[in-house]
């Protein structure tokens, strides 16, 4: 049995509760999916002259008072629970659903592939004049945090590594360009204090 196209226009309705029920469906997809959604699949449940970002800036309104929110990371958006309640729920799951934070070498390396992608682990170990284990970039990725990338054009052809979707995710980053600035992660203790690092923002010369 076929199913019918979803009506998305809705141009039975007068405008305020098509608008509503935009909201709710956008809502909807937004409940359900466990990755960040972008704007063009949220397209699909939307008429053709809805404006998505206005739809969302009328649902987060009305999510003001909720324990969660919608942000928008990694090129979509989605649900989130309020940083103010991180307490309540690590007392509710208990400590070993809590995720492990990132040793000091880790977020060092995982900074240096951000900033740098694709580089390769070598090119890693230069940079930061420390060696970087083959277990290090395996916990990495086992985390989700980065993922290989092409193979480098230098002799031996090694392979590269980049960051993932899970990345911004998890740093609350809608795209690469709203990394930090590397003093600024200093400040807030996530690099080692005097890391000589000089790295230019992913994509830029």
């Amino acid at each position: 049995m076929t199913m019918a196209p979803l009506d998305t226009e809705l141009d039975d309705l007068p405008q305020p509760l098509r608008w509503r029920e935009w909201m709710a469906r956008v809502e909807a997809v937004l409940f359900a999916a466990p990755e960040p959604v972008p704007a063009a699949v949220l397209a699909r449940v939307v008429g053709r002259d809805c404006a998505i970002e206005l739809l969302i800036e009328d649902i987060a309104a009305e999510l003001a008072a909720r324990p969660y929110e919608i942000v928008r990371v990694a090129g979509g958006w989605q649900f989130r629970t309020r940083a103010r309640h991180a307490e309540a729920i690590r007392a509710a799951q208990g400590e070993d659903a809590a995720p492990r934070d990132l040793t000091p070498a880790e977020a060092l390396v995982l900074t240096v592939i951000a900033y740098l992608q694709p580089v390769t682990r070598g090119a890693v170990a230069r940079l930061t004049g420390r060696a970087v284990g083959r277990d290090l970039i395996a916990r990495l990725a086992r985390q989700g945090l980065i993922a290989r990338g092409p193979r480098s054009p230098e002799p031996g052809a090694p392979h590269t590594y980049v960051t993932t979707p899970a990345f911004l995710t998890l740093f609350g980053l809608e795209t690469l360009r709203d990394l930090p600035d590397l003093e600024a992660l200093e400040d807030a203790g996530l690099l080692e204090e005097g890391a000589d690092l000089d790295l230019p923002i992913a994509g830029e010369e």
